[in-house]
């Protein structure tokens, strides 16, 4: 029986990376779809690079950098493509690729703020930089067994907030992370061309297909159900298959109500409900869900959905008409706004220990403190990388190769003839 339990759980793991890593596509057909059509094969090229190169760096060092030796709880020791160091219950190579696909997925999310004038080359670097050091180091603090997960009596955590931090699969660890990094990265770049006008006023550039942006959104809702069930890693036994069906629930039910509260509020705002607001919507209540969707009722999830999708529609106009910073398709907003409002709101309204269930305010704490100290990790490596990499060789092309499109200059080819 253990046996027969042990190869479930493992398919389960296996299964679940599969739509994690069918996330991928849906990131690229989201972003492509939201820009213009002269930069789609750029675009696509770039979502590759992202899974091609993190499953390389992840493998070869970035595991170990996330779960080897405690390092005085700061970083895991490399492992140089040996796993052997890895102890856990189920395969190794089925943990190891399930944690790939998670680490693509924080690297993925800053090519959408960055895209349409960003150099192909300079993106390999950045992208690799993150897959190789920035997401496993802040992985280490808290999937890895690191000081802000620590449970001992006498962790910093414990002692301080009488809880430890909780992200269940990744709001603030993949989603806020990736946040962070891409605006950093906007605002490293610089606007593109005729975004702004002499006056200060936002022009909008819209995409080029729509069809293929909400193909995407579909594809990352269905992805969904693997990131965030899939966290669970064990399905056998009552607990597992329990645990599995609610957070399929509340996934589901935070996407629905941020997606809904984004087209009623876009309805109001501007008298006609926004479709493509509103596909961005449903994956801030994805996101905002992600961090306690093990944790919070039914009820909690549509609260979360609905408090991100409301606040998604505000975030997005506050970063482009107000701070001028350009990010095609919002990821900045979606990502890094929703995945931290996510992960306070599961301080509040985890039913077990939240705030707002009379369970005092140390788990909110711990998840502030959290939250607060994974976002300034990936705000520091951002401005390094990003501005180390503007003043060593330069993040952006010249004007000329952003008007005409970046397929034919940077890969001699187009999406569409």
């Amino acid at each position: 029986m253990n046996d027969i339990a042990l190869s479930l759980d493992t398919v389960w793991m296996l299964l679940a990376a599969m739509l994690v890593f069918f996330m991928q596509p849906g990131f690229a057909l989201c972003e492509a779809g939201f820009t213009r059509g002269k930069n789609t094969v750029n675009i696509l090229f770039k979502n590759f690079v992202d899974f091609m190169f993190g499953s390389l760096l992840f493998w070869l060092v970035g595991f170990g950098f996330m779960f080897g030796s405690d390092g005085a709880g700061f970083i895991g020791m490399p492992n140089f493509g040996d796993l052997s160091f890895y102890s856990g219950s189920l395969p190794v190579e089925g943990f190891l690729i399930f944690e790939t696909v998670f680490c693509a997925t924080s690297a993925t999310i800053v090519s959408g703020a960055m895209a349409e004038r960003t150099k192909f080359s300079m993106y390999v670097i950045y992208s690799a930089m993150i897959s190789l050091f920035i997401y496993p180091i802040e992985g280490h603090w808290t999937w890895g067994g690191g000081w802000l997960c620590n449970d001992a009596a006498d962790s910093f955590m414990m002692a301080t907030f009488g809880n430890v931090f909780h992200d269940f699969a990744g709001s603030a660890i993949v989603h806020s992370v990736g946040g962070v990094l891409a605006l950093i990265g906007a605002i490293a770049l610089g606007a593109r061309r005729g975004k702004y006008a002499k006056d200060g006023s936002s022009r909008a550039i819209p995409g080029h297909s729509l069809t293929l942006a909400a193909l995407g959104v579909f594809i990352l809702w269905m992805g969904w159900f693997g990131f965030n069930p899939g966290s669970q890693l064990a399905a056998s036994g009552e607990v597992n298959r329990v645990a599995i069906s609610h957070v399929f629930l509340t996934t589901n039910l935070a996407a629905a109500s941020g997606g809904v509260a984004t087209m009623f509020l876009t309805w109001l705002k501007y008298k006609k409900p926004s479709f493509s607001l509103t596909l961005n919507g449903v994956l801030a209540g994805l996101v905002g869900i992600t961090a306690g969707c093990d944790v919070v009722s039914p009820l909690g999830a549509v609260i979360i959905g609905l408090v991100c999708g409301t606040v998604l529609v505000f975030s997005i106009e506050f970063i482009d008409h107000k701070l001028h910073i350009d990010d095609p398709v919002g990821a900045s907003s979606v990502h890094g706004v929703c995945g931290i409002l996510g992960t306070l709101m599961t301080g509040l309204l985890a039913t077990e220990n939240g705030a707002l269930y009379g369970h005092g305010w140390g788990f909110f704490g711990a998840e502030a403190f959290g939250l607060l100290v994974i976002d300034l990790w990936a705000a520091v490596c951002g401005v390094v990388l990003f501005y180390g990499i503007e003043k060593l060789h330069g993040l952006r092309v010249p004007a000329r190769i952003e008007d005409e499109g970046l397929d034919v200059y940077e890969h001699g080819e187009l999406c569409y003839n």
